[in-house]
């Protein structure tokens, strides 16, 4: 098996769940809709349901950051946010529900929603358990402690079940986890936050997540240069659109168009964006997937003036639940 990345948690800053009244209103748009495509022939609901735009059905998801990356030897998690919940349910009816699990988690910086899912994330209360955690910043322990302080949390931080240990990260020096190698460089976030390059054989992947990338020129980025250079996949912060990322200077996110341009000089094969604004609707994302394919039209358009064309690039708006691979 070559690297999965599965996406347990792809909103920013802040969970997003829908409300009850917007989950009934889906419910009776989608209906309104499968009427007029039974009146047009139409029988099966798995088909119908199928053909629906992700906006529509399912949405993008409401959790925040929670990326896990595997092998068939080893698995990391990178972030803590509200999707590590549901990936603690999942790992609890492995070794970690009979506290013999061992478990990697990465942290890119502090942030809330970087880590607000870690006090409910299960095999950390199971006696046995061994729960690795890494960063490149210097107050790690004392930032994952904090959680479980009154009146933070209710279980103190040194009653967890699990053995707990901290491990510091070098700045843009390997880590070798099995057959992972992990490299984390610097991006452009207000407090610091490091980025992660996963290698896998001959296959690379790019954790970008909480950036501005407001250093864009190979010379600007420097020694980070190589957190996209020769890479299959990259996640990229893009929570605003076009318009609001120049109203926000210097909040620390990004916007799919500058994700794009970045791909397509350094040759990514696929690019997904990730970290969704919690104040955007599901329509709203998809909108501002639309303005970006509308972007990349114009693009190809002026390449093609020039009698040249652009590189083929996979890309999309992620959605919770989703697994990719390389």
């Amino acid at each position: 098996m070559n690297m999965k990345i599965n996406l347990w948690g792809i909103r920013g800053s802040l969970p997003a769940p829908l409300a009850p009244a917007q989950i009934e209103e889906r419910v009776f748009q989608i209906l309104k809709l499968f009427l007029v495509y039974q009146s047009k022939g139409g029988i099966s609901v798995e088909d119908f349901l199928n053909q629906l735009p992700t906006h529509q059905f399912g949405g993008f998801g409401g959790q925040t950051a929670c990326v896990q990356v595997m092998t068939d030897k080893v698995s990391l998690i990178v972030d803590a946010g509200s999707g590590i919940r549901k990936l603690g349910e999942q790992l609890m009816l492995g070794p970690c529900g009979l506290g013999r699990g061992v478990v990697h988690i990465l942290f890119s910086h502090f942030h809330w929603d970087h880590l607000i899912g870690l006090p409910f994330f299960l095999p950390m209360f199971v006696p046995g358990n061994e729960i690795h955690f890494y960063a490149v910043q210097e107050d790690l322990e004392k930032n994952v402690a904090l959680l479980f302080q009154k009146p933070n949390f209710p279980v103190p931080f040194d009653q967890l079940g699990a053995k707990i240990t901290f491990h510091k990260l070098e700045p843009r020096q390997e880590k070798i986890f099995t057959d992972i190698a992990v490299t984390p460089y610097l991006l452009d976030h207000p407090d610091p936050c490091w980025g992660f390059k996963f290698t896998h054989k001959n296959k690379v992947f790019s954790y970008c997540v909480d950036t501005e990338c407001t250093r864009m020129s190979r010379k600007d980025m420097g020694l980070d240069l190589p957190l996209y250079q020769g890479v299959d996949l990259m996640l990229f912060d893009a929570q605003y659109s076009f318009l609001e990322v120049t109203e926000r200077i210097n909040w620390g996110h990004s916007t799919a168009p500058i994700g794009l341009d970045l791909a397509f000089r350094e040759n990514i094969k696929k690019i997904y964006f990730v970290h969704h604004d919690p104040a955007a609707s599901d329509s709203k994302i998809a909108k501002i997937e639309q303005q970006t394919q509308d972007y990349l039209t114009a693009m190809a358009c002026a390449a093609q003036t020039k009698g040249e064309s652009l590189p083929k690039i996979e890309w999309g708006f992620a959605r919770e639940g989703m697994t990719l691979q390389i």
